[in-house]
């Protein structure tokens, strides 16, 4: 569509700007309405004229971005009831030597409209969320390089994209060991001159001429403006986007050492000369790095033990014949065999053999599992006995293995919230240091009247300070933490959760499928005295065999387990809330609660009766089977508690939490669950709905955190408000995805090891920030008055950032209670 311009337009260049178009997508639109309504309100906005597509829920926008920014159409859009759906991104980021080099790039990319990013210096990476339409990763990437970075998109971690990464570091890595060598072998004559130097403090000009100063320039200058290059560049363009980094440090000191020994070189003036200064500082920073990333590289190493973990082959099952193919070319429905010793090559179900799998890659658990018809296999297992058949269920990103990668590795590129005050003082520390530098140079020349000693001062001020301990003191101890939570299969989501874990107060836990297995089972058969417990089973299993109740399935696996043949039935009648009958043969079968079959006038002879309180009294799900009018057997089904559920009970209560029980079972069954275990309180008969009211509820009386355990789809809102959550990884998706921990092997140790891991790292965050502040706050001052030379300050500069990698390294040797 044209539009004419008019004259008056074109005495006003504003006016024939070109406005900016945006398409991006809205949810929640349920008719034409709503697509109407979203106009009338973006309509309303200076400069904007927007178009809503309902059938396609898409919004075209043309607006002027000097009077509208992107994030108000989003806001409009907002309160008028829709929501704009966010995208996201991962960036693997190269050319960061410190923290306030994350901060730079983390403020840049947050100025965008629609973008929230965070950068993780420590493990070199971005995570950005950004609205579709108003910005594209291209432009992302865009901005990271005007910064003065550079930047890739990282797709999903493979076993491609993790050997591609090894093969930039491996790289990288021999690109700067042959740098430092040449470095080292250039400085190594200096420092030897400057030792000789150390015992003639009187004759200080004397020992100046165990090199003469033409080869002293000519050892220093490789180093500061060939191999100390990358510096300059880095500090260049970290000044350019109006930003100092620690390269901004460097470049100064070094460069001021440089060339004052270069200008009395040069003139022949006297005074003692500081390339071995220079030249040694670089070359430490050099080695400072080198070790610094083989430390880093370590703290991402549970990544790269899961990828490796992943099978190459599989036997994939066609036209009755076993061929071998590449695992990653299997497909979900394919049938395929696993035979003894073996990996399992993707998730899959059971069809056919039994056999003993080893889980512990998955779960942290030592024992193998059985596995027969019907259970779930998981890729990188392996199959230790007999062969087994199977179905794939889940390929390629779909596998758990490769949700837990996911998961590990968004977790150690998020931040804790204390890294955000790290982040602040990074943002200022290379802005405060040179300021200190300058006032150091001043005072020290106005004191002292010596030029030389001054300026050494100041260099020593620039060097030592070190922003690079002070960022890598939380990611990196974050990165080792969930790393390790990975290898006990306790997959935590973020950052943050960590550091909400080790607050926890009080705990609720569900009752089915957290405390019990979440699978009943027919435990008692108690029968009268002119029938069988075979018997029983045919005619229960005949009635149930077609029904996918809980209870009809703990009864049908039974007569499975026992080899019991069904029967055939007719006018098969299923009443609802009470139970199953129907023709089996010439007899009627009923199958059904006891207040049923007391409806139906059933016969029950004394014996039996008399069996039956009995077993209401250990709080089972009792049925009773009647033929032909007269009871035969009290089939008594109950859920059965998990192993390790009353010694995890008692493990989180000596560890000082509340522990509480929320179910919506009847109070008798919750009662006697919960004196099973050893919880004194609880809440019975809770309906779903009312479950994260409840948690609330708690979140006000009790004070402090409350985390909620479950693993069900009505335990999705109640995880949702908790503090911390944790979903069995056995439980429903919604509740694995609404949970902050998701404990794999489903042991309720889980979370009293989770929280166990979490206070430990937190430790490890608190250490490296002590260290990292107490280096900066007493190397300064120690610099500032002249106590430290500029070589021994680089050095401690470089050993700084080890210290902090190193002590977050030995977090590895954490082991649980």
């Amino acid at each position: 569509m044209t539009q004419a311009i008019s004259p008056l337009a074109t005495r006003h260049p504003a006016a024939q700007a070109r406005p900016t178009i945006a398409n991006f997508s809205v949810l929640g639109m349920t008719c034409a309405a709503c697509a109407g309504s979203i106009e009338r309100v973006l309509n309303k906005l200076p400069s904007v004229h927007a178009r809503v597509n309902f059938a396609s829920e898409q919004v075209q926008v043309d607006y002027d971005h000097s009077q509208v920014s992107p994030d108000t159409l989003i806001e409009s859009i907002g309160k008028a009831g829709f929501s704009v759906p966010q995208a996201s991104v991962t960036l693997a980021i190269t050319g960061m030597s410190c923290a306030s080099c994350a901060v730079s790039i983390e403020t840049s990319l947050n100025q965008l409209p629609g973008v929230t990013a965070t950068v993780n210096f420590a493990s070199a990476k971005a995570h950005v969320a950004y609205t579709e339409g108003l910005m594209e990763v291209r432009k992302l990437i865009e901005r990271i390089r005007q910064a003065g970075y550079d930047a890739t998109e990282q797709r999903e971690v493979d076993d491609a994209e993790m050997a591609a990464r090894e093969v930039r570091e491996k790289k990288a890595w021999r690109q700067q060991l042959g740098m430092f060598a040449v470095a080292a072998a250039l400085t190594l004559p200096l420092l030897l001159q400057m030792f000789f130097m150390l015992g003639d403090t009187q004759h200080g000009e004397m020992s100046m001429d165990l090199l003469p100063r033409w080869l002293q320039w000519l050892l220093a200058t490789p180093v500061q403006l060939w191999i100390g290059a990358g510096f300059y560049r880095a500090a260049f363009k970290s000044l350019r986007a109006g930003r100092a980094n620690m390269d901004v440090l460097v470049v100064l000191g070094t460069s001021a050492a440089y060339l004052y020994s270069a200008v009395l070189t040069a003139f022949s003036w006297t005074g003692h000369v500081y390339f071995e200064a220079s030249a040694a500082i670089i070359t430490l920073i050099l080695l400072g790095r080198l070790l610094e990333a083989r430390a880093k590289r370590k703290t991402s190493s549970a990544i790269r033990a899961l990828l490796r973990l992943r099978p190459k082959r599989a036997k994939l099952e066609r036209d009755g014949q076993l061929i071998e193919v590449d695992a990653g070319s299997l497909r979900m429905g394919d049938i395929f065999v696993v035979a003894a010793g073996e990996s399992i090559p993707v998730d899959g179900e059971v069809l056919g053999g039994h056999s003993r799998v080893d889980e512990a890659m998955l779960s942290g658990e030592s024992m193998p599992v059985s596995k027969a018809p019907g259970s779930r296999i998981y890729a990188a297992t392996v199959n230790q006995l007999g062969m087994l058949r199977a179905k794939a269920t889940g390929v390629g990103a779909d596998t758990l293995l490769a949700q837990i990668i996911r998961m590990v590795d968004e977790a150690q590129g998020s931040k804790a919230p204390i890294q955000h005050l790290v982040d602040k003082i990074a943002s200022v520390f290379v802005p405060v240091v040179i300021a200190i530098a300058l006032l150091t140079f001043a005072i020290t020349w106005w004191v002292s009247g010596a030029f030389a000693t001054a300026l050494v001062h100041a260099v020593a001020v620039l060097v030592i300070a070190c922003p690079c301990a002070l960022g890598l003191a939380t990611p990196t101890a974050i990165m080792v933490g969930t790393g390790l939570g990975a290898r006990h299969g306790i997959l935590i989501r973020n950052a943050e959760v960590l550091e909400r874990a080790r607050s926890l107060r009080s705990l609720v836990l569900d009752k089915t499928g957290t405390l019990t297995r979440g699978r009943p089972e027919l435990t008692d058969v108690l029968i009268a005295d002119d029938t069988s417990i075979p018997q029983v089973l045919q005619w229960a299993a005949t009635l149930e065999g077609g029904s996918d109740h809980p209870l009809a399935r703990a009864i049908t696996r039974r007569a499975q387990d026992e080899s019991v043949t069904l029967l055939a039935v007719d006018t098969l009648e299923t009443v609802p809330g009470k139970g199953i009958r129907g023709l089996v043969g010439d007899s009627e079968v009923i199958l059904g609660s006891p207040a049923w079959l007391a409806e139906c006038s059933v016969v029950v002879d004394t014996e039996l009766d008399g069996k039956l309180d009995a077993l209401l009294a250990q709080a089972k799900t009792v049925v009773g089977l009647a033929v032909n009018g007269r009871a035969k057997a009290w089939l008594a089904i109950t859920d059965p508690l998990r192993e390790t559920a009353h010694a995890a009970v008692a493990r989180l209560k000596a560890s000082g939490l509340a522990v509480l029980m929320l179910t919506g079972d009847n109070r008798h069954t919750a009662a006697a669950i919960a004196e099973q275990v050893g919880i004194t309180q609880f809440h019975a008969e809770v309906l779903p709905q009312h479950k994260a009211d409840q948690v609330r509820q708690l979140q006000t009386t009790l004070g402090g955190h409350v985390g909620m355990v479950g693993d069900g789809i009505n335990d999705a809102p109640a995880l949702a408000a908790a503090d911390v959550s944790f979903a069995m990884g056995a439980g429903s998706d919604i509740a694995v995805s609404a949970a902050d921990v998701v404990l794999i092997h489903g042991d309720l140790n889980g979370v009293a090891t989770a929280i166990e891991l979490s206070a430990a790292t937190l430790r490890k965050v608190r250490q490296n920030l002590f260290f990292a502040f107490f280096y900066n706050v007493l190397g300064i001052p120690l610099a500032a008055f002249g106590l430290l030379s500029p070589v021994i300050a680089g050095a401690a500069m470089a050993l700084s950032s080890i210290s902090v990698v190193s002590n977050s390294l030995l977090l590895n040797r954490w082991r649980q209670r």
